[in-house]
């Protein structure tokens, strides 16, 4: 799961976003092989002041969930209070999520 993630934050890395960071860990004590599952494979990402940015992020997250059919990951967007959870849905299941997800956020964008 690190090797795909970190191929997704390349991917999110040349999109007009400000950065792609994955959410510091908690502290491990020395020799503990303790390991945060839920934190394998998290990043965050800051989109800045740009208008097309989730629209970039969401076109990246959905041709890289469908190169990962093998591995079949799931998933979780979360923007401001909103959060979309993806696993085991259909490929048009997800693209009807992702851009609802979208559309959602481009109206309360242009509301504000």
């Amino acid at each position: 799961m690190a090797e795909l993630t970190g191929y997704l934050r390349d991917e999110l890395l040349q999109l007009d976003v400000d950065d792609v960071t994955a959410p510091a860990a908690e502290e491990v004590p020395p020799g503990a092989r303790a390991v945060d599952v839920a934190s394998i494979g998290s990043l965050l990402v800051a989109l800045g002041g740009s208008a097309t940015a989730l629209s970039q992020v969401v076109t990246v997250l959905r041709g890289w969930l469908g190169r990962c059919q093998h591995a079949r990951p799931s998933l979780r967007l979360t923007l401001d209070n909103d959060v979309l959870d993806i696993s085991e849905a259909s490929d048009e299941q997800v693209a009807q999520a992702f851009d609802l997800f979208v559309q959602r956020h481009s109206t309360m964008e242009r509301q504000t």
